[in-house]
C-alpha cells in the first residue's frame, strides 16, 4: 500500500509555472489549485510517496 505526503503551497501568479516546475522536480504531484487569500495568489495542494 502506498503511503503518501502533502504539501500546501502558495503560487504567485507572475510566476506559477516556475514554481510548480521545481516542486515536480523534488517529487511532488500536483493534485490542486485554489484561489489564495487575495487577487494576486493561488495555493497548490501537492503529494508525494513516502519513501523509506
Amino acid at each position: 500500500m502506498t503511503t503518501w505526503e502533502y504539501l500546501t503551497a502558495p503560487l504567485l501568479v507572475h510566476a506559477t509555472q516556475q514554481i510548480l516546475n521545481n516542486f515536480g522536480a523534488e517529487g511532488w504531484e500536483l493534485v490542486q489549485v485554489v484561489p489564495g487569500p487575495n487577487p494576486n495568489s493561488l495555493v497548490a495542494y501537492f503529494k508525494r510517496p513516502v519513501t523509506g
